[in-house]
């Protein structure tokens, strides 16, 4: 790819990708990887488990001095959200400028960053390079950081690449170094299935889930009264917020339901371990299932993330933002699993995470090549070289 190919043309061809995680992302993934090959260039994937996804590693620049681990990890998801509203304007995945924005969706959650980060990438010479420029493009963030996690536990050796990370995740430019977890859980209620005009020859599914619910909406009660020391760092819900997102049972209104799912969200603060929080909703929905066959199974695991303030990357960002208070997030990111194989986050990328997963996403076009001259120099300080633009 041209050096010169600009930021805006890279962006288009990336929203014109139908990425959406239902799908496989190895056409997305194929591009990006066409796009930045060339001499001095690394490129690796990591397959998912069923071999329709893939992480790419992407890397330029000498080997990881193993003694201080310099260099810098540019980090972003290549998934999107479903975009089936009907309040679409335009076509989801065609990039149109309307009102000084690019929309389109994954403009701002997080395909702008990707551009930007290619861009970046492809402006850099290897040769140049004193220290590495890595980029970690995952699968499936939007299903659950779930191309972080089997990164976190299958790449071998992550200490071969630089301990920075900056996951571009739409922040309107200020550096995250915390946010809250989410965990994941389904809760199965059993019955026997009947005509239900002879109730007595079967038994319904549905009604114990209701006392259920209600023990659970006395659980999300007692967690919001709770406080841990990572709460100050969350103002507006300073606990564990619990979420009953979704029910699900029965096949037809003449018909005994056999089963029944209830799907739960438990937000999970810095420093707290996910498992109690599995044991105190199966302690709040035994008594209300006594008797019953049910089970509680997690579904999905992204932890919880906090960088200490003082730790290298933090205070280089900060700095070039000029950014003085600590900026926390109440999503999930990469930074989680990435954090537990021994990586330093920030997380700091253009858009506006109140335009992301909706109708007509956008991202601010001032705001876009604001963040491209931040990345520039970010760069530029990381890895000692001149880039071009």
């Amino acid at each position: 790819m041209p050096a010169q190919l600009p930021n805006t043309d890279i962006l288009r061809r990336l929203v014109g990708f139908d990425s959406v995680s239902r799908n496989s992302n190895l056409p997305i993934a194929d591009f990006i990887a066409e796009t930045l090959d060339r001499p001095g260039v690394r490129i690796r994937r990591q397959q998912s488990p069923d071999a329709t996804k893939t992480n790419l590693v992407i890397e330029a620049g000498p080997p990881v001095d193993p003694d201080t681990r310099d260099g810098l990890v540019l980090c972003g998801h290549m998934d999107v959200v479903p975009a089936e509203e009907p309040e679409w304007r335009s076509d989801p995945f065609t990039l149109v400028e309307r009102e000084g924005r690019f929309v389109g969706r994954g403009s701002a959650d997080m395909k702008g960053f990707l551009a930007l980060a290619m861009a970046r990438f492809a402006g850099t010479d290897p040769a140049r390079l004193r220290a590495p420029l890595v980029l970690l493009y995952t699968y499936d963030e939007e299903l659950g950081c779930i191309g972080a996690h089997h990164f976190s536990e299958h790449w071998p050796h992550p200490e071969s690449l630089p301990r920075n990370v900056v996951i571009g995740e739409p922040t309107s430019l200020r550096a995250v170094r915390t946010h809250k977890g989410h965990l994941k859980l389904r809760l199965s209620v059993l019955g026997t299935t009947a005509h239900s005009g002879y109730p007595h020859l079967g038994h319904n599914a549905i009604e114990p889930v209701a006392r259920a619910v209600c023990a659970l909406s006395a659980l999300r009660d007692t967690l919001a009264l709770e406080r841990v020391p990572s709460s100050a760092s969350f103002p507006d819900v300073p606990f564990v917020a619990l979420n009953i997102g979704l029910i699900n049972g029965g096949v037809a209104v003449n018909v005994v339901p056999d089963r029944c799912d209830v799907e739960i969200g438990l937000r999970v603060l810095p420093g707290m371990d996910a498992r109690l929080l599995v044991d105190r909703v199966r302690d709040a929905v035994g008594p209300a299932l006594g008797g019953e066959r049910w089970d509680l199974e997690t579904t999905g695991d992204s932890p919880p993330f906090l960088l200490d303030p003082d730790r290298p990357v933090y205070r280089n960002v900060t700095s070039l933002l000029d950014q003085r208070e600590t900026v926390s997030v109440a999503f999930a990111t990469d930074a989680g699993w990435l954090q537990t194989a021994g990586f330093d986050c920030v997380i700091c990328g253009p858009g506006d995470i109140a335009v992301a997963h909706k109708p007509n996403e956008s991202l601010s076009i001032e705001e876009f090549h604001a963040a491209d001259r931040f990345l520039e120099t970010l760069v530029q300080r990381a890895t000692s070289t001149a880039t071009t633009s």
